[in-house]
Formats: structure tokens, sequence, C-alpha cells
């Protein structure tokens, strides 16, 4: 997904500044007097966007107005898709296991993430654990977020998610390596009353 939605950026933004390049370079020509074809719609600086009979032309018809609005609609829905689309997450869906006889096998990406969430749960200290991979198949990344109680200490916390929950990860699935990205929180509690 996140291979997909770059080509679609690249694509969407190099169309949008042809475009933007290619009505800016004639209007520009247009307003210096230099010469422009003759389907293009301005010849001079005083030539206006839209005449009174342009904009007037259609306004008559029934079809028009539903037309509009619809192509208008689809503009917007595509507009705000492609809007989420940048803050979504690509999600790994499956991981590339080495099984030993030089084909390989596939792991479902969500079996792999609740195994480490559950594992990294199961730790001293922490209230929950979330993990979500990230990168290829055949070289995944783990984003883990876990939430620490009030008496945990982060750093063996840390020492204990790499070196036993991510060596387990790594050494079950075959993996070299298995990079993480931890972030932790800790939970909400009531500060102890002194009496």
């Amino acid at each position: 997904m996140n291979g997909v939605l770059r080509t679609v950026n690249r694509v969407l933004l190099a169309l949008a500044g042809l475009v933007l390049l290619c009505v800016g370079g004639g209007v520009l020509a247009a307003a210096t007097g230099l010469s422009v074809p003759s389907w293009w719609p301005w010849y001079g600086k005083h030539d206006v966007l839209l005449s009174d009979a342009d904009r007037e032309r259609w306004r008559g018809e029934g079809w028009w107005w539903p037309t509009v609005i619809a192509v208008l609609a689809v503009l917007v829905v595509l507009a705000l898709w492609w809007l989420l689309a940048q803050f979504r997450r690509a999600r790994l869906s499956e991981v590339l296991v080495d099984s030993g006889d030089g084909e390989g096998a596939l792991l479902r990406g969500r079996a792999l993430e609740g195994v480490l969430a559950d594992e990294a749960g199961a730790l001293d200290g922490v209230a929950r654990a979330h993990v979500t991979l990230t990168g290829k198949r055949s070289a995944p990344a783990a984003r883990v977020r876990m939430l620490m109680e009030a008496h945990a200490a982060p750093g063996e916390a840390l020492d204990r998610l790499g070196d036993e929950v991510l060596a387990h990860a790594r050494d079950s699935s075959g993996m070299a390596r298995l990079p993480a990205e931890v972030r932790l929180k800790a939970v909400r509690h009531r500060a102890p009353r002194v009496s």
C-alpha cells in the first residue's frame, strides 16, 4: 500500500504541475501578446476568463447542474480519499519467513503482531501493548506502543522487550533482524495520599 500511495502521489503531483505549467504559460503568453493556438480561450490582456455568453450557455439545460454537482462530488470524494491516505500508515499484511527449503513461507502479519503484543503485554510493569508491522515483507519492522504501570521500570521493560520478545520473534520466524520503534506511555493514576 505504501508503494502504491507513493506512486499515486507522484502521478497526481506531476499532473497538477503539468496542468498549472501549461495553463500559466498560455495565459502569460496571451497577456504579453505572443501568438497562442487558435483553440486557446484567452487572446489578450483584457480578455476575461468566462464571458456572459459562456456563463449562461448551459444554464437552461436540465442535465447541466446535476452533471456539475456529480463531477464536483466525485472530485471531493477523491480528494478526501487522497488526504486520508496520507495519514494512514502502511501495515504489513504478511511476512516472508525462511522455511529452510529455499522457498520461504508467508506468515500473516496480524498473527505476528498479536503474538508480539501478547508477549510484550505480559512483561512486568506493562499494562497493555500494541504492535504494528511496517516495511517490506522480507524486511519487516515493528512499531510497538506500551502502556506502562505506575511501578514499572521503563529501562528494564525495554531491555526485556529487545532481549526476549523481539529475539523470540526473530528466532521463530528465521529473520536476521527485526528493528523496532518503541513508544512508552504511563497509565494515569492518582498520586498516593500521605497522612
